[in-house]
């Protein structure tokens, strides 16, 4: 598939200077440190996947929270800066497309993400999330709002990347994930007077 390979190039190219961009910017937005806080105590120690984790901050923090997280990237280039920045954390290289074992996870984290995902893939990929779940597992999903799908040709430090970014309604989203199994727990809109507001979503695999 031509976009996941031009998704991993793309961030292959931008790893370092994406793993400065938000090294420290976790720790200034209260909403995410708070969602996940309660995400922790929802899933207890897990195992959780962070899936596209990137170069890992919130991988890592998960486990500060006493979580079992690991987490999955499509970038070789993520993986190895996340390994570098968070040893003793569990990271691998994976794209979410590959189904996980069943009934295998207390959680899934994918936070921006999904945004790289045509529209046709990602209810299958919820599906794949549903059954990687065991019954009443936690899903966190961070992502743009809107309705539209905008191509990215440059990046982090000025690097070029070749990449498409959806930003989907909250309404689209809620319903794929209840078409595939998940009960919608809870809906938060970040910075939503902004050009760019994002949402994240909780929601819990039906029993």
């Amino acid at each position: 598939m031509e976009w996941l390979t031009d998704t991993r190039i793309s961030y292959d190219t931008v790893a370092e200077d994406y793993a400065v961009f938000v090294r420290e910017a976790l720790g200034k937005q209260p909403y995410l440190l708070a969602a996940l806080e309660l995400f922790a105590e929802q899933v207890g120690d897990g195992p959780v996947a962070d899936l596209g984790c990137g170069p890992g901050q919130v991988t890592a923090h998960l486990n500060g929270l006493g979580v079992a997280a690991y987490g999955v990237d499509l970038s070789p280039g993520m993986i190895e800066v996340a390994r570098r920045d968070h040893p003793g954390v569990r990271f691998e290289v994976g794209s979410m497309t590959d189904p996980l074992p069943a009934a295998s996870l207390a959680g899934i984290v994918a936070w921006q993400s999904v945004i790289h995902l045509p529209d046709d893939l990602l209810p299958a990929v919820l599906a794949n999330f549903r059954q990687a779940l065991r019954p009443g597992g936690v899903l966190q999903l961070l992502f743009h709002v809107g309705d539209e799908v905008q191509r990215k040709t440059e990046g982090y430090g000025g690097h070029p990347m070749k990449l498409l970014v959806h930003r989907r309604p909250r309404e689209r989203m809620t319903s794929w994930l209840r078409d595939a199994g998940f009960t919608v727990e809870a809906e938060l809109l970040l910075n939503p007077e902004t050009p760019a507001p994002q949402a994240i979503l909780t929601a819990r695999s039906s029993p």
